[in-house]
């Protein structure tokens, strides 16, 4: 079962975090944990990175760390690892946890909208209305990238819109996954979320 944290980080926290380095078809990645969960994943580049996290020791051998890499190595393979085989806690607000949550309910090889994302989380927690931007700006902060499958969000037009690891980076993703992204727009420069 996926557990994902209810605190949000204090970046005066003193906690410890352990690193990897993992080289993919999207290029480097950066995987990320505590004692005992995977906190982060995050790509060359990417928009939003650790800038919550306080103390960063690299330790490739760490058992965490190490299943990640595993699951990674499956997923590159063309195999479709569960989600749920990582013991995963994403730090973040409650709102950007149950959009994390919803996302971890796409399917490989599958995309949704924003707005989907919006009127599924108004039927789960009973809120009157939410706006598929704000939806957006929690989807942007998934701090554990392509294992919270974050890439499979398009916009409501067909754009390929917002994704904080890089545009090329999300194509490549949803046509390892076996998507044809040639149904897709691409955003004008500047309107990425």
């Amino acid at each position: 079962m996926v557990r994902l944290s209810k605190a949000v980080l204090k970046r005066d926290s003193i906690m410890t975090y352990y690193s990897m380095e993992y080289n993919s078809l999207v290029g480097k990645i950066t995987l990320v944990c505590d004692d005992a969960n995977l906190v982060g994943l995050w790509l060359e580049g990417h928009k939003y990175s650790d800038d919550t996290l306080c103390k960063l020791i690299e330790s490739p051998s760490h058992d965490i760390l190490i299943m990640g890499k595993d699951w990674l190595d499956d997923y590159f393979a063309g195999k479709k690892p569960e989600i749920s085989d990582l013991p995963l806690a994403p730090i973040g607000s409650k709102f950007r946890q149950e959009v994390w949550k919803t996302l971890m309910e796409i399917p490989y090889g599958e995309v949704i909208t924003y707005g989907r994302i919006a009127k599924e989380l108004i039927e789960r927690t009973g809120v009157k209305n939410m706006s598929s931007q704000a939806v957006g700006g929690a989807v942007g902060h998934n701090p554990i990238s392509i294992i919270i499958p974050c890439h499979r969000v398009v916009g409501s037009n067909g754009s390929l819109t917002g994704y904080s690891g890089g545009l090329e980076k999300k194509i490549k993703l949803l046509q390892h996954e076996g998507i044809d992204t040639s149904k897709f727009s691409i955003p004008k420069t500047g309107t990425a979320l």
